[in-house]
C-alpha cells in the first residue's frame, strides 16, 4: 500500500481532463502536485482551484521533448521535493484510415501516447530508485490497449504499448518498492477529441468538403459519446484507490469486457493442443 500524504506527484497532462480529476483526488489526499500540460491556460486555472489545497506548481511542457523533460525534473524535485508518484497521462486521441496515414500523424500519436510515457518513466525511474523511498507509477493507456477496437490503428497501437510496458514494470519494480497500475478507462466525461483535432498534424492528402463535414460530425458524435462517460473526479478517485492498494488494472466501467473475453478465446484457440 503506498500512502500518498507528503509526497510529491508528478502529473502530466494534469491541466484537463482525467489528470486534472487525479490532481483534484491527490491533493484532497495530501500529496504536493506537480502539474506539466502543453495547455498554459489550463494550467493556471488548476493551479487556482488548487493552491488553497496543497502545494502545487505548474509547468509548461511537451512529453515528447526529453531535454525539456529534463529540466522540468530538476525544477520540481528543487521546488517540491523528490518525485515518488508518477502519473504518465498526457494523451490525444484522432484516426485516420490505416491506408491513409502519414509519417507525421504516425510520430504525433506515437511521440505524445507511448513516447511520453516511456520519456517520463526515463526522467523520473533512477530517481525514484536512487531516493529509495518507493512510489508508485500509473501509466494512462485505454480500454483500446486491451483488445482491438474501432479507435483507429494509431490509437490501439500506442495504448498496446503501454499496457505491455506498464504490465512488464510492474513484474520488475516490485522489489524496489514501487508499485505501477495502468489506466484502461472506456468513455470519460472529457473534450480530448476537440483538443486532439486542434493539435494534429493536417493531412496531407486532399480531403473534399464533405468528407470534412462527416470528420466533424464523427468528433462531435465521439464527444457527446463521452460527456456520457464516468467523471473526471470519479476517475481521479479511482486512480488514487489503485495507487493506495498498488492493483495493476484500473478501468472505469467494464464496456471492454465482452472484447477482451473474445480476445483471450482467439489467443487460447490458437495455440497448439
Amino acid at each position: 500500500m503506498t500512502d500518498v500524504q507528503g509526497r510529491t506527484a508528478f502529473i502530466t497532462g494534469g491541466g484537463n481532463g482525467i489528470g486534472l480529476g487525479i490532481a483534484r483526488s491527490l491533493a484532497r489526499a495530501g500529496a504536493k502536485l506537480a502539474l506539466a500540460d502543453v495547455d498554459a491556460a489550463a494550467l493556471a486555472r488548476a493551479k487556482a482551484e488548487l493552491q488553497d489545497i496543497t502545494s502545487i506548481e505548474t509547468f509548461q511542457l511537451d512529453v515528447r521533448d526529453r531535454d525539456a523533460y529534463a529540466t522540468t525534473a530538476e525544477v520540481v524535485e528543487r521546488t517540491l521535493g523528490p518525485v515518488s508518484l508518477l502519473f504518465n497521462n498526457a494523451g490525444v486521441a484522432g484516426a485516420a484510415p490505416a491506408a491513409k496515414l502519414t509519417y507525421d500523424l504516425w510520430d504525433w500519436s506515437i511521440g505524445i501516447n507511448l513516447y511520453g510515457v516511456i520519456n517520463g518513466v526515463q526522467t523520473f525511474l533512477s530517481r525514484m530508485v536512487k531516493h529509495g523511498k518507493g512510489g508508485h507509477i500509473v501509466n494512462t493507456a485505454s480500454g483500446a490497449g486491451l483488445a482491438g477496437t474501432i479507435s483507429g490503428v494509431l490509437y490501439c497501437t500506442a495504448k498496446f504499448g503501454v499496457v505491455g510496458m506498464s504490465e512488464a514494470l510492474n513484474a520488475e519494480l516490485s522489489s524496489a518498492g514501487i508499485g505501477v497500475s495502468v489506466l484502461c478507462p472506456g468513455p470519460v466525461a472529457t473534450d480530448i477529441v476537440q483538443r486532439s483535432a486542434e493539435a494534429a498534424p493536417k493531412a496531407e492528402f486532399l480531403i473534399s468538403e464533405e468528407q470534412e463535414r462527416q470528420g466533424a460530425e464523427r468528433r462531435f458524435q465521439m464527444s457527446q459519446w463521452l460527456q456520457q462517460g464516468t467523471s473526471i473526479d470519479d476517475v481521479g478517485e479511482m486512480v488514487l484507490n489503485a495507487v493506495q492498494k498498488n492493483s495493476l488494472y484500473i478501468h472505469t466501467d467494464r464496456i471492454m469486457e465482452e472484447s477482451i473475453k473474445a480476445r483471450t478465446r482467439a489467443l487460447l484457440d490458437a495455440m497448439p493442443s
